[in-house]
């Protein structure tokens, strides 16, 4: 059975957007505080406009870093954090790791623009409540925010329904599907390499060594069954453009497992 409970489904730095940072603990209808954490500042102005028409929903925060959003959360309480998986320096994945550890009560949604196959389970395993992607329409961001706020997880329908196909038929082989066989550190330098980042730039911008950065990319060739350099280099450009086209769902395949 599919551990997860199935459900259908503007400024540089960080500061307070409205008055009144403290999150409400009274009634149901009592206004609920939310932070947004996304790198680009029209999706935060977008985003706290939906929001804020909403009689009950404010937008008391906003961050364009994980660096930011936490030292926000020093500052601030909030009911709810609504972060991107894809950000400068740390990645929304690990903002959502700290999130846990060091806000245990904060509620976290993330909403992305990569297609819910690819990083959904993976966010919920890092302590997500939610995944809903960008492109879905506003009354459906809406309503992930409002299940999430209730404590409810929040998937979409598609989603929670291939959560339990697999978990019900299992895997009859090993998968070299990366989103299920790598770490999240290791996912992350694969999107890297995929956008052409030299190995050297991927450990000044994840602030690990050189020596670091190659046991990763040793770990995913072994991983995916890649074979060379090469191999690794043409299957992250690939995995880059699946993960980055919204609509799609498709996993690319590895070399070994294509038809001669």
């Amino acid at each position: 059975m599919s551990p997860y409970p199935m459900r259908d489904g503007t400024h540089s730095s960080s500061h307070s957007s409205a008055s009144g940072g403290a999150a409400s603990n009274g009634t149901a209808s009592a206004t609920r505080h939310v932070m947004l954490v996304d790198d680009h500042p029209v999706v935060r102005q977008g985003l706290m406009r939906l929001v804020n028409l909403e009689t009950d929903l404010v937008v008391t925060g906003e961050a364009s870093s994980a660096e930011e959003a936490l030292a926000l959360l020093d500052e601030q309480t909030f009911d709810l954090a609504v972060v991107d998986i894809t950000l400068e320096g740390v990645s929304g994945l690990e903002l959502v790791r700290q999130i846990r550890s060091q806000h245990e009560g904060l509620l976290v949604l993330v909403l992305s623009m990569h297609h819910e196959r690819f990083y959904a389970e993976r966010a919920l395993r890092a302590g997500a409540q939610g995944y809903v992607m960008k492109q879905r329409a506003p009354d459906v961001i809406i309503d992930a925010i409002r299940r999430v706020l209730e404590g409810d997880l929040y998937l979409s329908e598609e989603l929670s329904d291939d959560l339990l196909r697999r978990a019900v038929e299992g895997r009859a082989e090993a998968s070299t599907n990366p989103a299920e066989v790598l770490s999240d550190r290791e996912l992350e330098v694969l999107q890297l390499i995929g956008q052409g980042v030299r190995t050297r730039d991927i450990a000044e911008q994840l602030t690990l060594s050189i020596k670091t950065i190659e046991s990763y990319r040793a770990n995913i060739k072994r991983k995916l069954d890649l074979q060379n350099a090469t191999e690794l280099a043409h299957y992250a450009f690939a995995w880059y453009q699946a993960t980055s086209d919204p609509n799609n769902a498709d996993v690319p395949v590895p070399p070994s497992e294509r038809a001669e």
